[in-house]
């Protein structure tokens, strides 16, 4: 059987010709864009505010329309690449991607900019699980997958790590345009190498009108109202009659297209123990790895007054030493069992997740840099040997559907860790200032030092204009205080994941595969 004929979930007898590795570099870059959009849009926010006169209440869902769009993609990846195969519904995924890109550089206003970027993210959602299910069904079992699982693991992991100093970059250089259109070269040649060197699988168009639209309807209205329900739980608090409401139509919704005859969303998988087990995990992981990236530039935009492009300076460590470490994550892979090199990774990410709990209000890079280095060093052995040992005995004809749940438990738990984050940043910032405060007037030592000031620069209790004068720096210092809060949550939450891989059952080889 020729490459171009290949069936549907089934990879090459051989070694993958290179054909097929620049096809896979095709789909890895297109995922790569995907990710990136969402860090490298966040810190031109203002800007496109300003020059598109939208108001400022309104400027949240320029990411949360896209974020809503990515998740109900995600887990219909499965049903898609089954009717239209991998290789065209990466085609249909980058092309739209591609057009999205340039719908939002052109927009007007605010409609037509949400509209494009509901479009950018559905189609980004669809590219990030094809590529987890292209490094099971183009490669061979062994060190082709594991270097092809590193690529992509790497690269989902190096986008947001690179996004805020590239967005800053093009906002400070260019114009708020270029953030969508350093889109279009990159996704054109995606899309011409992809439909070159892609093998073509069976489609199975006869699926499509059998497909069960009220499931697709009520998993589509569940993620969004679960995405919606998180977005406002930090503000208007999480037992509040909107958000209660907005999570119980999640599950009533959810649980409707679970039950479906033929469900759009194989949810039937996480019968699987491995497969829910390692979802879990995955869920886990993606609440501290995106929790951890949105408190550190809430920490250094509120309490250091750094701009977007010296944010961006400062968390490129921890890019930067996934970039360096990644060759050495890909040979632990290959050689050594994936329970335990997971179980490192994630015991030394929770380390260095913990180390940047003990902040002040003068923390800045030099503070920051080896937290960085630890987490950097120890996030590819948390997501290489995890995807392995999640997706690597599913049965290949299931993998698609199977990639989707994993990546949706990853990005749905990023939305809660975010969530989570609101809410013991600014829930308990006031409460910790007022303590400060009290610690002033009460004359305190320890107040100076949560202030950042010497004793001498500490007014008197009884200096109303003095402590007038503080009241900025009291606010930091809560804070300050209310995010290590939130960063020790986020260490725990890092570790709760590792007694989940000794529940995900035995290593066992795949059957199916070669």
């Amino acid at each position: 059987m020729r490459p171009a004929e290949m069936r549907a979930g089934a990879p090459p007898a051989g070694a993958a010709p290179l054909r097929v590795w620049l096809g896979f570099a095709a789909m890895s870059l297109g995922m790569f864009m995907a990710v990136l959009d969402i860090q490298i849009v966040v810190t031109s926010l203002p800007a496109i505010q300003q020059a598109l006169g939208i108001d400022a209440d309104l400027m949240s869902w320029v990411q949360t329309s896209y974020l809503i769009a990515e998740v109900i993609a995600i887990p219909l990846t499965g049903i898609l690449t089954r009717i239209f195969s991998l290789k065209y519904v990466f085609a249909l995924a980058i092309g739209g991607f591609t057009l999205a890109s340039i719908g939002c550089a052109l927009s007007g206003g605010f409609a037509s900019l949400i509209f494009m970027r509901v479009l950018q993210g559905f189609c980004g959602g669809l590219l990030i699980p094809l590529v987890f299910s292209a490094v099971f069904t183009l490669f061979k079992p062994g060190l082709e997958q594991a270097i092809a699982t590193s690529v992509a693991g790497v690269l989902a992991i190096l986008a947001p790590a690179f996004g805020p100093i590239g967005g800053g970059y093009i906002t400070h250089h260019l114009s708020w345009h270029w953030l969508f259109l350093v889109n279009v070269l990159p996704g054109i040649a995606s899309l011409g190498a992809g439909l070159l060197t892609l093998p073509a699988a069976e489609r199975q168009m006869g699926l499509l009108r059998r497909l069960d639209w009220l499931s697709l309807a009520a998993i589509g209205g569940g993620l969004a109202a679960l995405e919606i329900g998180l977005k406002n739980a930090p503000d208007n608090g999480w037992l509040s009659v909107k958000v209660l409401a907005l999570l119980a139509a999640a599950a009533v919704l959810i649980g409707a297209a679970t039950r479906r005859r033929n469900p759009v969303v194989e949810f039937r998988l996480l019968r699987d123990r491995t497969l829910a087990y390692g979802c879990a995990a995955s869920f886990l992981l993606g609440a501290s790895l995106y929790g951890a990236g949105y408190i550190m530039p809430v920490f250094l935009a509120f309490v250091r007054r750094h701009d977007p492009l010296e944010i961006g300076g400062i968390v490129l460590v921890t890019g930067l030493t996934q970039l360096l470490t990644a060759p050495i994550a890909v040979l632990l892979d290959r050689y050594l069992p994936p329970r335990p090199l997971a179980a490192i990774g994630f015991a030394g990410l929770a380390v260095g997740v913990a180390m940047s709990a003990f902040q002040d209000v003068n923390t800045d890079y030099d503070q920051m840099f080896w937290p960085q280095v630890v987490r950097g060093c120890f996030m590819a052995l948390c997501m290489l040997p995890l995807t392995r040992l999640s997706l690597g005995p599913i049965p290949l004809g299931q993998v698609s559907d199977a990639s989707g749940l994993y990546n949706l438990s990853r990005n749905l738990g990023g939305a809660i860790g975010i969530a989570l984050a609101d809410t013991v940043i600014f829930g308990r910032a006031a409460d910790y200032a007022d303590k400060i405060a009290d610690l002033v007037r009460s004359g305190a030592p320890e107040a100076a030092q949560l202030l950042g000031m010497l004793p001498d620069d500490v007014p008197a209790p009884d200096d109303a204009v003095g402590m007038m004068s503080i009241m900025d720096a009291i606010q930091d210092a809560g804070v300050t205080l209310a995010i290590n809060d939130a960063w020790l949550m986020f260490s725990v939450i890092t570790a709760a994941a590792i007694p989940l891989l000794w529940m995900m059952g035995p290593v066992r080889k795949n059957p199916h595969r070669n």
